[in-house]
């Protein structure tokens, strides 16, 4: 498997990692396979997040069923953003993940500039990950997001050695920050490398990716073992992607053109405070990840649904890509009931 330097980090990981949230849908036996599989297919980087349900816990188990913990280089997140709730959340992935060390720790999906300013405060977040690497619990601190702009900030900051964003063929707007982040040693990890499963030619996808020299490793979801061998065969045996393949890329573009949310943000804030981006985010899990369980849950606790959509419109004069969101919410509200 071709190797990659993950920034100031130091770490030598495969360009293809195992992302962690489909397991979730299967059981720990079958997940424990699934990984011992990704390892001898040389993927040695796994990352999880301790809002994956069990994935932490099965990884975890995996791992030390098989010795494997030494071989891998492990990646988690939290979405704490004060510090004594990430201090917590640091000793509760050990536990789940039954190691005693955690190569990399990341702010989960930080959303916007006040949360960012809450993590870096006095009281906030990246003190707890600042004395647990003092401490030898973690190695390395990063941060994942689905805002260009917040990252943008976040670079400025120079306190992350990672970042974390989403990158495919369809979502391709953090190509900006991504040549920052190389500028600056930050190692970039490319999630939803086949746009949540939206892209049908995975492989095409991941070839796409790793052709930017700025990205260190794209982590797709897998949740069965000819995944697993059909995206590390890309790593394995990495090539150009051809004029042909592109074309094919393209034309699933345009398919997915109309409805497909890129998650900028453009759109926010709505007037009644629905949260937009992130009720198609779930939608997405819902429908392409073949799960159910996980994502209607979050969306029932959310505190806006799509049925509290008055259909003004504002948020459709402000997308750049012209997506019908009004008609794109009314097909949540029929997926997740409200």
């Amino acid at each position: 498997m071709l190797k990659r330097i993950l920034g100031r980090t130091g770490l030598e990981v495969s360009v293809i990692g195992f992302g962690g949230i489909p397991i979730q849908r299967i059981s720990r036996e079958e997940s424990e396979k699934l990984i011992v599989e990704a390892y001898e297919n040389g993927i040695n980087f796994i990352d999880t997040a301790r809002g994956y349900s069990v994935s932490e816990d099965y990884i975890g188990t995996a791992l030390q069923n098989n010795n494997l913990r030494s071989m891998v280089i492990l990646a988690t997140k939290s979405p704490a953003k004060d510090y004594m709730t990430m201090k917590s959340e640091v000793e509760t992935s050990l536990e789940m993940l039954r190691t005693n060390y955690i190569d990399l720790y990341q702010f989960h999906n930080v959303r916007n500039i006040e949360q960012l300013e809450t993590i870096m405060g006095e009281d906030g977040a990246y003190k707890a990950l600042e004395e647990a690497k003092e401490n030898g619990k973690i190695g390395h601190i990063g941060i994942t997001c689905h805002s260009a702009d917040v990252l943008m900030e976040a670079l400025k900051m120079d306190e992350f050695e990672t970042i974390q964003f989403p990158y495919n063929y369809i979502e391709n707007q953090g190509e900006p920050v991504f040549e920052q982040a190389a500028k600056q040693n930050v190692g970039i990890i490319c999630m939803k490398p086949i746009a949540g499963g939206a892209i049908e030619k995975g492989e095409l996808s991941i070839q796409y990716i790793l052709d930017n020299q700025n990205i260190t490793v794209a982590i797709p979801g897998m949740d069965c073992i000819d995944q697993v061998a059909r995206n590390a065969a890309v790593g394995n045996d990495l090539q150009p992607i051809t004029a042909e393949g592109l074309e094919i890329l393209e034309s699933i573009k345009k398919e997915l053109g109309d409805h497909f949310c890129r998650r900028c943000g453009y759109c926010l804030p709505c007037p009644q405070g629905i949260d937009i981006p992130t009720l198609f985010s779930f939608e997405g899990y819902y429908l392409r990840y073949n799960m159910s369980e996980w994502p209607q849950g979050r969306y029932d606790n959310l505190q806006k649904h799509a049925s509290d959509c008055i259909e003004c419109g504002l948020c459709e004069s402000k997308c750049p890509y012209n997506l019908p969101i009004r008609d794109m919410l009314k097909h949540v509200k029929e997926t997740f009931g409200q």
